[in-house]
């Protein structure tokens, strides 16, 4: 085989960091799902990236709470940094099929600089550029910053602000690209328009894409699920759809980093009659709130301690995530920009044969297979 399979390879300190960033995703996802009842897409991956980012720049308390929403330690940060870049490094490689670009950014306001030693570290271990830009300059360093975002996720994301805020001392980003072919792709010719119902019984007509085969499956009581792998598996997409009854809202609630591990593990081959929408979805989501929310309320207060950063840095101003999918026959196409502004100081029993037919709201989730760590996570609805 030209393209076989690949695990991350990771030593205990990281292997018990991608557990605790399983569990952050799925807290992640909760509040998020909670907070919007649009279609959406966010990446718990990209946001570890950015608050690990931030986090070097954090001390004391500031540092702590940041620790305790990643669900790390606290006086982690070294850590953090280490698996960061093992995530980086490695995660492009495991598999030629897919397309997966991972980039960090800093761009500073010129008069404000940052400290040499996070400008080192954020170097170092993010691989993250960083750029000193005049912030009085709008229309050019505003060009600067949504270019970036264009060219790191291959014109997915063509701009993450209007207007660049010359009170604003740097904005930190990370970017990534996923692009895959299915392991089993859709037969174009099955597509046709198949009636969608919504939760509340209100319908829609979709392009229902329709295969049948063999697929990694996995029931508990709460939801279905069936994994559809990319390239050589390194990669796969789990469908999550809620059983008769259940709504997408129980769904999240129940799902944690254990239960996703057992959705991945507790898993047989079935033949199926396998159903799901052509779609794409775009979503933008401000985070400052959930993140508050989720424990590091003082990274948004001016009492924070970024002095680590800058001795210029005051507190976060705007986090927020991009993001845009597209999924159809061949596999699918994502990105997503988080970016964040910093102010200045101032056991079931399985049939033989499965129909799952993804005609009413579900989650989706990509990852990577040997950790499970999650990539994308988002929720189709059809819009209803």
């Amino acid at each position: 085989m030209d393209n076989p399979y690949k695990s991350l390879e990771l030593n205990d300190s990281s292997k018990a960091l991608a557990e605790k960033g399983n569990d952050f995703a799925f807290r992640f996802l909760d509040r998020v799902s909670d907070a919007t009842r649009d279609d959406y897409l966010i990446s718990p991956l990209s946001m570890q990236f950015l608050l690990g980012m931030v986090l070097d720049g954090a001390q004391g308390r500031t540092a702590d709470e940041i620790c305790k929403v990643l669900g790390y330690g606290a006086g982690e940060t070294q850590a953090v940094n280490e698996y960061c870049l093992t995530l980086l490094r490695q995660l492009p490689e495991l598999d030629k099929k897919t397309t997966l670009n991972i980039a960090n950014a800093i761009v500073v306001n010129h008069l404000y600089p940052l400290h040499e030693a996070y400008k080192d570290t954020v170097g170092k271990y993010f691989e993250a550029a960083v750029a000193n830009m005049d912030f009085s300059d709008v229309k050019p360093t505003t060009k600067r910053i949504n270019d970036w975002c264009s060219d790191h996720t291959e014109g997915m994301i063509p701009k993450i602000i209007d207007e660049v805020d010359p009170n604003m001392l740097a904005y930190l980003m990370n970017a990534m690209y996923f692009k895959s072919s299915w392991r089993e792709p859709f037969p174009v010719e099955n597509t046709a328009d198949e009636t969608f119902t919504s939760e509340d019984g209100k319908k829609a007509t979709v392009p229902m894409m329709k295969n049948r085969g063999e697929f990694r499956y996995h029931e508990n009581g709460v939801f279905r699920a069936v994994h559809l792998m990319y390239g050589n598996s390194a990669y796969s997409m789990t469908v999550i759809l809620p059983e008769e009854g259940k709504t997408l809202s129980e769904v999240t609630d129940y799902l944690d980093a254990e239960k996703w591990d057992e959705c991945l593990s507790w898993t047989e081959r079935l033949e199926m009659s396998l159903w799901l929408p052509k779609f794409e979805t775009k979503f933008h989501i401000k985070l400052n709130d959930i993140l508050s929310d989720m424990g590091m309320p003082l990274s948004f207060d001016p009492a924070a301690d970024f002095k680590a950063m800058s001795n210029y840095a005051l507190c976060l101003s705007v986090v927020q995530q991009d993001a845009a999918i597209k999924v159809d026959e061949e596999g699918a196409e994502a990105a997503v920009v988080s970016s964040a502004e910093m102010r200045l100081t101032s056991a079931v029993v399985k049939p033989r044969f499965v129909i799952f037919h993804a005609d009413r709201p579900f989650i989706y989730i990509i990852s990577e297979s040997s950790t499970g760590a999650v990539l994308f996570a988002g929720r189709y609805s059809a819009g209803l």
